[in-house]
């Protein structure tokens, strides 16, 4: 009980800063504890988004399986968890996002932003989480879509997904990572890690490998992420 303690003290301590990169005004409410299953996590995000933003501190060492798709989604497969359609930011520790083996198919995470879903406002910010197993199928962003908005993340990993375009991460805003990692994602199409079709991507102390055809594609005039 002591170390499960002294856990959920590091991501909460965590998730702070996280939540103040990305949207301070609209993470001024207490930050939601997240239990370690999907119906909690799902539930978790559509508070968020109803509520205009928020901080999720997700259960620490937990993978949270999802079993199904939770949304309608914007571009090929829908995704697993709600469309992110606010600022909100998921904190963890060694915690992994996955689609269970059993389940159909569908991407991870999507971002909604203004210039693809008119009146969202995606911001999706995660630190010390996994995301895998996503499979977008003729679609694009098997783990991660970002439709407009931003995604910003720190520590953490996308690996293991499939899509035409972008298998790990599908981009037309802003992408950055730091001290994080994209790897055996694979493509249809092109970009196999990263597709960049607008936008810009940051890449800091991160790595794109191991990637399939290629770790990053982009749509001309735009220069691949790496």
């Amino acid at each position: 009980m002591r170390a499960l303690h002294v856990l959920r003290t590091l991501v909460a301590a965590a998730v702070v800063p996280l939540a103040s990169a990305s949207a301070p005004d609209a993470h001024a409410a207490a930050p939601i504890v997240v239990a370690c299953g999907e119906s909690a996590l799902v539930d978790a995000v559509n508070t968020a988004n109803a509520a205009g933003g928020g901080s999720l501190i997700l259960a620490p060492l937990c993978t949270y399986a999802l079993t199904s798709a939770h949304s309608s989604g914007g571009a090929g497969q829908s995704p697993g968890l709600p469309n992110i359609t606010t600022p909100i930011s998921m904190a963890g520790l060694a915690t992994q996002i996955t689609r269970a083996s059993s389940a159909p198919v569908f991407r991870i995470l999507e971002v909604d932003g203004p210039s693809q879903v008119p009146g969202a406002n995606g911001q999706l910010t995660l630190g010390s989480v996994t995301v895998s197993g996503g499979d977008a199928g003729l679609g694009v962003g098997g783990g991660i879509a970002n439709l407009g908005g931003s995604v910003t993340l720190t520590g953490s990993t996308v690996r293991d997904s499939k899509a035409s375009y972008g298998g790990g991460i599908y981009t037309d805003g802003t992408l950055m990572l730091t001290g994080s990692s994209v790897t055996a994602n694979t493509a249809g199409v092109n970009g196999g890690g990263i597709f960049t079709n607008a936008g810009g991507v940051a890449l800091i102390g991160s790595g794109v490998v191991g990637n399939t055809p290629n770790n990053c594609g982009a749509l001309p005039p735009v220069a691949p992420a790496c």
